[in-house]
């Protein structure tokens, strides 16, 4: 609270940062020699990174690129070049291209393989690899929990006949994080909670593998948080309706928001106006102050004056001569109706008095007193960078509590709690209290601060009295997923466990996988058999096809 008390009276700036191209790089050595060392790709929903699994100090143990997981292909100009087509980072902003990004997600799983495959192609082009004839290295993969086996075969088909990789292997991302944050004194089992871009899964781990009938997942994540609170500040600020897009609010969310421990009870804070002075923040929208007279130089508004006053006297000058013309109109009527018997000296005395008359007409003209006032320079009547503000207090709550309370935006689903809880209850006590002893967070709505004291205060409600539980945060939510994967391909450079070769491929089929410590389950697929057609059921239909033949030929 005394970091947000200290930032009360600042205004935050958006960003609205451009994402750089990435850059080719030149594999080194090491990669290559003494054979070809996996090439790791944590193939997420909302960002995909990728780099080398080498256990040689010269080779970055880190990922090389991370990208956004969206495409844009353009239609191209009329007579002119082909469309193009810009992966991830070099996007550049993906405002503009709004209603041209596609991504080949639906939820977390990949269906849409035209699209990854050009993920691939920058992932491989980028990191120096020679795509055109194959890729020699072997690939590992992160993939969804339960993952459909058509989606695994899909991504097996290309991999294997279009890339053609030696071998692959496939993990759970959520579950090479919880086995890289493992800790000497960790116990193997565990209940994983991993809330990304997309969905929320709840995974229970027994003795190190998982237990995959019992996960659960929730189809709300920082999406949908997002086009939350997109909607909440448009009704809230109708006249920038434009300006709040979908890339500054996700800005707030994950430099802004926070995870209420009690929600009820943070909004109750809220009501006061003393706790929303001091953790109100303010986002400053972009605008042109160019309208402004306060922005005008001295010489700047007394040349301004100078023009406006010299459109005055032009003005006054054109409508004295239109009025002295109308008045000398008149005075002719007048004189040409004149009869005989007047005297001709009062004619000429009318008409000297007419004459002194227009003599005397400038001294009585309405428009000279405005002519000489100045002109003052129109000040604004309120702050324009004020009314281009967007203050955040409870948004800053709401947003990221759909987790927990999905009937926020109308969603018919269970949250975190409620889940957590079902999964627990489907084991007997003792398990249970195996399960809690290691409550795991990861994902990239992990960051959320208080998202830890959160899920404590859930389970001290549900778990029994003086029941014990630890609930531990990943060291990195977002990079720990690859950070697990590449420890892992270290560990299982050489070894034939977890690895599917062609030769698994061609002969066991695209959804086989082969299971290891951070795989999913494999299923296979078991068709049932079909019956024998006996001859007594093939009577009938022989007598009917005897009985109901070609008529060319009965006749």
């Amino acid at each position: 609270m005394a970091a947000a008390a200290a930032v009360a009276g600042r205004v935050f700036a958006f960003r609205d940062a451009r994402w750089a191209p990435d850059p080719v790089l030149e594999p080194g050595p090491a990669v290559r020699t003494p054979q070809p060392v996996p090439l790791v790709i944590d193939n997420g929903s909302f960002q995909t990174r990728a780099g080398w699994a080498c256990p040689d100090p010269a080779v970055p143990a880190e990922p090389l690129l991370r990208f956004r997981s969206l495409a844009a292909r353009s239609r191209g100009a009329r007579g002119g070049a082909g469309a193009e087509t810009q992966v991830g980072n070099d996007l550049g902003s993906p405002e503009p291209l709004r209603w041209l990004l596609r991504s080949p997600f639906d939820r977390n799983v990949p269906v849409q393989l035209e699209l990854q495959e050009l993920l691939l192609d920058h992932v491989f082009q980028r990191l120096g690899v020679a795509s055109q004839g194959c890729v020699d290295h072997p690939v590992v993969l992160t993939e969804a929990v339960c993952n459909p086996l058509y989606s695994r075969q899909m991504m097996s088909e290309l991999l294997f006949e279009c890339y053609q990789v030696p071998k692959v292997s496939y993990g759970v991302d959520s579950l090479y994080s919880f086995y890289h944050n493992r800790r000497q004194n960790w116990p193997c089992s565990g209940l994983v909670i991993s809330s990304g871009y997309q969905c929320t899964h709840i995974l229970p781990v027994l003795e190190g593998r998982l237990d995959a009938k019992n996960c659960k997942r929730i189809n709300l994540g920082g999406c949908q948080a997002a086009v939350y609170l997109q909607r909440l500040l448009q009704l809230k600020y109708p006249g920038h309706f434009a300006a709040i897009t979908l890339s500054r609010m996700e800005e707030i969310l994950h430099e802004h928001s926070y995870i209420a421990e009690d929600y009820i009870e943070e909004l109750q804070k809220w009501r006061s106006p003393e706790y929303y002075e001091n953790n109100m923040h303010k986002m400053q929208l972009p605008f042109s102050n160019k309208l402004l007279g306060s922005t005008l130089t001295s010489e700047e508004k007394q040349e301004r004056r100078q023009q406006q006053l010299r459109r005055l006297q032009e003005l006054n000058a054109r409508r004295r001569e239109e009025k002295l013309q109308l008045d000398q109109e008149r005075l002719d009527r007048l004189l040409y109706v004149q009869t005989p018997d007047l005297d001709p000296l009062g004619s000429e005395q009318s008409l000297e008095d007419v004459e002194s008359i227009n003599e005397f007409e400038p001294l009585f003209a309405e428009e000279q007193p405005e002519v000489e006032k100045p002109v003052a320079a129109v000040q604004p009547v309120f702050n324009l960078a004020e009314y281009h503000q967007l203050f955040l207090g409870t948004e800053r709550i709401r947003a990221p509590e759909i987790v927990f309370q999905p009937s926020l935006i109308g969603e018919d689903q269970a949250g975190i709690a409620e889940t957590m809880q079902y999964v627990l209850e489907r084991y007997p006590k003792e398990q249970q209290a195996v399960l809690v002893q290691n409550v795991f967070l990861t994902g990239g709505n992990a960051m959320y601060p208080g998202l830890k004291a959160r899920v404590q205060r859930e389970l001290l409600e549900m778990r029994p009295f003086q029941s014990s539980f630890q609930v531990h945060l990943a060291s990195s939510p977002i990079l720990d997923a690859w950070y697990g994967a590449r420890d892992w391909a270290v560990e299982y450079m050489t070894r034939e466990e977890g690895w599917i070769t062609r030769k698994d491929y061609e002969e066991k089929g695209g959804e086989y996988l082969k299971e290891h410590c951070a795989s999913n389950v494999y299923v296979p697929i078991r068709l049932p058999k079909q019956a024998p057609r006996t001859t007594e059921a093939l009577a009938p239909s022989r007598v009917l096809a005897s009985s109901t033949g070609n008529p060319c030929e009965q006749a």
